[in-house]
């Protein structure tokens, strides 16, 4: 009995021994493993900017293209591409051939379809009314002696010397001349409808819109500049031929330009009229330097663009010294919000667990988990609007790849 007894505390000694290097070892291995190396920042007070970056294209405000109102040939070139020309100067000249055949025919039309109109409106033209004149006259004459062979035929009648035929046959010339002269009268004012003058009206009114649209042909074969302005396009050369609709050339104010800018579909939203722009173009010469503009108009609809599916905004152009050209290709990059004195800690300093968004404090040398409510945050920076303050210290990473825990000891790295 008391052999065992030996044995039972010998086993409770060992154990508790045993718990004793346990506890010793996890207290030693809690001391002396390595610390978390975990990269820092500091949570500060700074200008919060979110910029949508795209492509666009430069274009006049006011472009004045000029187009071959024929298929004939350049006859002359007054101008030269890059030339500043005033409002009427003669651009270039066609041959005009075509074109005066079509004014000609036109203005002869216009001369028929007149006289029709005046024949209309007068009951006839000159030599019309002269026949009908004539033709009045003549069936006067004829009534009159219709009239006076039936009278003398009824006195001789009343003698016995002429019969009771002889007068109905009188009578009956009489009436057939009466009859003749009545038609030559209404004849010789009602020869037209009202039908027939309104279709020879309409019929002037189309040769002379005929007429006109030729004479803005022959106008055309010899542009002159509708603005002042600069001819940065020139598309021809002399003698050669341009097929009716080609563009000859283009005419613009090279200092009131803008840009179509295309927005990819999620991105349209967050435009606005006004909005600041910063414009690039690649092919500037001075290194650094951009123009400046505004929103002037959002989209209105989704178009394919390449292979984008994207929404074109106008910028308005505010500053700059006009060495952007026409069709030139820029970069644009749009704020569409700007906030001072933002609260903010990196991006990557997030995260989201559940919906619930939390950072990892430094405390100490120890992180813990912070539940935090953030604005709208920008490609690198997020503003906080409340679970931290300024000056807050916050993990926004390990260098050595593992996952930050609440509670581990950590070591900063730069």
């Amino acid at each position: 009995m008391t052999e065992e007894r030996k044995q039972s505390s010998r086993l409770w000694l060992w154990l508790g021994a045993a718990v004793l290097v346990v506890i010793v070892f996890f207290a030693a291995r809690s001391f002396t493993r390595d610390r978390l190396p975990v990269r820092e920042a500091r949570v500060s007070r700074q200008e919060l900017v979110n910029n949508i970056s795209t492509n666009g294209r430069v274009e006049p405000v006011m472009n004045y293209p000029v187009y071959s109102p024929i298929s004939t040939t350049v006859k002359a070139i007054y101008v030269q591409q890059g030339d500043q020309v005033p409002a009427g100067k003669v651009l270039l000249e066609l041959d005009d051939t075509q074109a005066r055949a079509r004014v000609a025919s036109a203005e002869s039309g216009v001369k028929t379809a007149q006289a029709a109109l005046d024949a209309a409106t007068h009951n006839g033209s000159l030599a019309e009314r002269q026949a009908s004149t004539a033709d009045i006259a003549r069936a006067r004459i004829d009534r009159d002696q219709a009239r006076s062979g039936l009278d003398a035929l009824t006195k001789l009648k009343a003698t016995g010397a002429a019969s009771a035929s002889e007068v109905t046959a009188a009578q009956q010339r009489l009436d057939s001349s009466e009859a003749a002269l009545h038609a030559a009268e209404e004849g010789s004012h009602s020869r037209y409808a009202p039908a027939d003058l309104a279709r020879a009206q309409a019929a002037l009114a189309d040769a002379e819109a005929g007429l006109s649209a030729a004479q803005d042909t022959l106008a055309k074969t010899a542009p002159r500049a509708p603005a002042t302005g600069t001819v940065y396009s020139l598309s021809v050369a002399r003698s050669e031929f341009a097929e009716e609709g080609r563009i000859l050339l283009q005419l613009a104010d090279m200092h009131n330009l803008r840009v179509r800018a295309y927005f990819d579909e999620p991105e349209i939203g967050l435009l606005a009229v006004g909005e600041k722009v910063q414009i690039k173009w690649d092919g500037d010469a001075k290194a650094g330097h951009f123009w400046y503009g505004h929103v002037e108009r959002t989209p209105t609809t989704v178009v394919q663009y390449t292979t984008r599916t994207v929404g074109e905004a106008l910028i308005a152009i505010d500053s700059g010294d006009g060495g952007l050209l026409p069709d030139t290709n820029v970069t644009v990059l749009v704020t569409t919000s700007s906030q001072e004195n933002a609260l903010t800690v990196p991006r990557e300093a997030l995260h989201v667990e559940n919906g619930k968004t939390f950072v990892f404090k430094v405390v100490g040398d120890e992180l813990v988990r912070t539940p935090v409510v953030v604005g709208t945050p920008n490609l690198t920076l997020a503003p906080i609007v409340s679970g931290l303050q300024e000056g807050d210290i916050v993990a926004t990473g390990s260098t050595s790849g593992l996952p930050l825990q609440e509670g581990i000891p950590i070591k900063e790295m730069q």
